[in-house]
């Protein structure tokens, strides 16, 4: 067959040449064969006997002779018929510069070739290998360590004085008894007097001691030897919700601070005092920081509590006498302008001794709310104390050790 050719003769096609019939064996159901008075002499039958009559099997002759050689399934080139069968010598039309599909800026294939040598997993040891490591050496015991703090879960009890349970829970009935008061709208005289560290101390009836203000903004006091358990809280409060609060917007951080002089004339063995911070109204027959809406350090274990009935969080060593410590809050905005961010941190002679963050992870089933704290409650100093000790407290920024306050 040829695509494309055309026939431009004008004679007409010749006609099929006839095709002689051969005779078809009866069956039972085909017709009879007509009789051969009527059939037409060019029809007769082929000379010799039906194939079916053949005296003989029919030979190898009677048929066409295969081709010479094996058939093409079992060819088997020798050596000189691989030549005809072997690609032709260069690239591979991929390749070929005459390729116009072919990349004439792409690297030739020897560009690709491995560096010399083994792969990097295989390499040889070096010339100067490396001495064996003594594991022991290189991880040292740390059996014979002391266990690390204990910073993320509280302690059961103090290791140096507790409170009776019945002292714990009659401090939750008075909280239960009496709600925290909501903020109040103070005025321009009572934020000036905090802010110039000119607050009021007042003692409960449960302070056994002396308590005096010695200059503006400086009080003094000194408890018996078996007084119990106390707490003194301020008048403004230092620091205000409705005036101070960044969340609200009204100012960008706030500090609230104050110190505390442990004098020469108290306990040598124990400071039994605490720092901290509370919001009205407290229970007066308890340290800060075991209650709602409160935290402190306490001088005679050195932990750190935020509600907390129990053992508190260690934090830094216990109070002694003759040292200034001082206990601040900061108030700033908090992330993406959310909330507020509170950090507490506690001086000793005028430097930063540490701070947490208010909002840090807290155990869910150990460690109680910390609001009233968080800055949706108006705050006083609350300073705690119990036992024989001698303290003065100082609210003004000049007289204070620490130089970091910005107001």
């Amino acid at each position: 067959m040829c695509f494309g050719s055309k026939d431009n003769t004008n004679d007409p096609a010749p006609k099929p040449a006839q095709i002689p019939q051969q005779p078809r064996t009866s069956s039972p159901t085909s017709r009879p064969p007509p009789s051969k008075a009527n059939m037409a002499e060019d029809y007769t039958a082929p000379p010799g006997p039906p194939p079916s009559h053949y005296a003989r099997a029919p030979s190898s002759a009677d048929y066409a002779a295969p081709p010479p050689g094996p058939p093409p399934s079992h060819f088997r080139p020798d050596a000189g018929d691989l030549a005809d069968v072997a690609p032709p010598p260069g690239l591979p039309p991929s390749k070929a510069k005459n390729n116009p599909f072919f990349d004439s800026s792409a690297p030739a294939a020897d560009e690709f070739q491995p560096p010399p040598g083994p792969p990097p997993g295989h390499a040889s040891a070096s010339k100067d290998p490396k001495p064996p490591q003594d594991w022991e050496t290189a991880v040292p015991d740390t059996s014979l360590l002391p266990p690390p703090p204990n910073y993320f879960s509280g302690f059961d009890r103090s290791p140096a004085n507790n409170a009776t349970e019945e002292q714990a829970e009659a401090g939750e009935r008075w909280c239960a008894d009496y709600p925290l008061y909501a903020p109040i709208a103070p005025d321009g005289a009572a934020l000036e007097a905090a802010a110039r560290g000119v607050a009021g101390v007042f003692a409960p009836p449960c302070y056994l001691g002396q308590l005096a203000q010695v200059a503006p903004g400086v009080w003094r006091g000194r408890t018996h030897r078996g007084a119990p358990d106390a707490c003194l809280a301020t008048y403004p409060p230092l620091y205000s919700a409705r005036a101070h609060s960044p969340a609200a917007g009204n100012v960008n951080e706030k500090i609230i601070y104050y110190e505390v002089r442990i004098l020469d004339d108290s306990r040598a063995d124990e400071v039994s005092l605490a720092l901290g911070f509370a919001a009205p109204p407290y229970p007066p027959f308890r340290l800060p920081g075991w209650h709602r809406a409160s935290l402190a350090v306490h001088g005679d274990d050195g932990h750190r509590y935020v509600n907390d009935r129990w053992g508190g969080k260690t934090f830094t060593r216990p109070f002694r006498r003759g040292e200034t410590l001082g206990i601040g809050m900061v108030f700033g905005p908090g992330a993406g302008g959310l909330g507020t961010r509170v950090e507490v941190f506690l001086t000793r002679g005028g430097r930063e001794e540490g701070r947490w963050d208010l909002h840090e992870e807290t155990d869910l089933h150990e460690d109680l709310p910390v609001d009233g704290v968080e800055g949706s409650r108006d705050l006083c100093a609350a300073v705690g104390v119990f036992d024989a000790v001698s303290f003065e407290i100082v609210f003004r920024p000049e007289l204070w050790a620490w130089k970091g306050y910005r107001g």
